[in-house]
């Protein structure tokens, strides 16, 4: 006979995914053996001392046969008893804001401290309120993923006792408040995302002192406001920094060039203000996308972004770039996409038209008044929005050509009276004198 699961623990299991499935579900009906020959779709178990126990419990509709949550969902007391719990997952359980509202526990967290390595609440806008202080208890936890919920309030500092995460997710609620600096005791952490919600204040410098690991950071759609601090910089291991779409200000710092691993750097609508020409990119190798648009920045296009071989995407555009646009931008050899409109830039555009036949739309230049085209170009392969340059017939009369002009006036005795016949002989050898120079 195989091993079995402990009495507690399997009703403990039923009534848990009671709780959430609904009353109708009768698990020792449907499966008397949950970790043997009648598996729950999203239970896993493993043996602890020649027992059965339940290690993974994933509730929401993930896959077709997955158990799905009742409309009065609730927690049962008995999740907290599952001793050997590992990971705990829920996803678009908890769906009802207005009919259903529900809270995460706020206490017996302490219970699956012992084991618990990753806890998500995932697509679950009927979830509210504010993230318990005490998951800040569950001191093996590796990864916290709370995404797409209706969360509120404040993070709580205690996450700051977590030093074990590699993963922060917090993206898509509506936490507000400032980001506690316990967050940078996370020397593990590898990913953070608190984007699009409402988080306020200025970035903690012990932020980037503590995350030395850390290889994505996103804090887009927030309401952050004044510098970033100079010490950013200390992240040497990160490949994303998106801090888009929030209330930045006070210039670009310059150790952002000394993020050589970066590979896409996000800082877009933001007031930042300052010269774009005052960094040095030839460092920063690594970057595929850049996008610096609509951030208050003025001086010219650095030559020296021309040097980022890998870049696919350059965002510069509504921002008060002035110049020329460097012609080189043409040979980058992996960029899909280059938007430069909404500027000042000026003069002559050098591209060939099998560069703009190539970016088509890709390639956005429109918005600058005093920017043109060659002249010459098939009609199909000009820049959008741009217009033509102007091909202008100049005569210029040099010195040489005056004296020739003025000689032929005075031995003509024309010099002081010009009749018409004579004056359109004058001006016919003066096209002339213009047309074998």
């Amino acid at each position: 006979m195989g091993a079995q699961m402990e009495k507690n623990e399997i009703n403990s299991l039923y009534s848990t995914i009671q709780g959430f499935v609904g009353k109708w579900w009768n698990g020792s009906d449907l499966y008397p053996d949950p970790c043997g020959w009648t598996p729950i779709q999203g239970v896993s178990c493993d043996l602890f001392d020649g027992f059965w126990y339940v290690t993974d419990l994933n509730i929401g509709p993930i896959h077709d046969n997955s158990l799905s949550c009742a409309p009065n969902v609730e927690f049962s007391s008995n999740l907290f008893t599952l001793k050997h719990l590992k990971s705990l997952s829920f996803f678009n359980c908890f769906v009802s804001p207005r009919h259903h509202p529900t809270s995460i526990p706020t206490e017996r967290w302490e219970f699956l401290a012992s084991s618990l390595e990753s806890l998500e609440f995932r697509s679950n806008p009927g979830l509210i309120g504010q993230i318990p202080s005490a998951f800040g208890r569950l001191i093996k936890l590796q990864s916290l993923v709370l995404v797409e919920n209706g969360l509120s309030g404040e993070m709580p500092q205690s996450l700051g006792n977590l030093v074990n995460l590699k993963r922060l997710v917090l993206a898509g609620n509506k936490l507000n408040g400032e980001i506690p600096d316990t967050f940078g005791r996370f020397t593990q952490l590898l990913i953070c995302d608190l984007s699009r919600n409402k988080l306020s204040g200025v970035l903690p410098k012990p932020l980037f002192g503590g995350f030395i690991s850390l290889l994505k950071l996103d804090l887009s759609y927030n309401n952050l406001q004044g510098k970033i601090p100079e010490e950013i910089s200390q992240l040497k291991n990160l490949t994303l920094l998106d801090l888009s779409n929030n209330k930045l200000s006070s210039g670009l710092p310059k150790s952002i060039q000394e993020m050589t691993s970066l590979e896409e750097l996000v800082l877009s609508n933001n007031p930042m203000g300052g010269f774009l020409d005052a960094l040095d990119w030839y460092n920063m190798i690594k970057l595929t996308t850049l996008d610096l648009s609509n951030m208050n920045l003025t001086g010219e296009i650095p030559k020296s972004i021309v040097e980022l071989k890998k870049l696919r995407f350059l965002g510069l555009n509504d921002n008060k770039l002035i110049g020329k646009i460097p012609k080189n931008l043409e040979n980058l050899p992996n960029v899909s996409a280059i938007y430069l409109y909404g500027n000042n830039l000026t003069g002559e555009l050098q591209f060939s038209q099998w560069f703009y036949r190539k970016m088509g739309r890709r390639f956005g230049a429109w918005g600058n008044q005093n920017l043109c085209y060659t002249f010459g170009l098939v009609s199909s392969d000009v820049p959008f929005g741009v217009k033509q340059c102007q091909q202008e017939l100049k005569f210029v009369i040099d010195v040489e050509m005056n004296s020739s002009f003025v000689d032929f006036q005075s031995s003509m005795g024309y010099l002081n009276d010009c009749g018409i016949w004579r004056c359109f002989v004058v001006e016919l050898f003066m096209v002339i004198l213009l047309l074998l120079k």
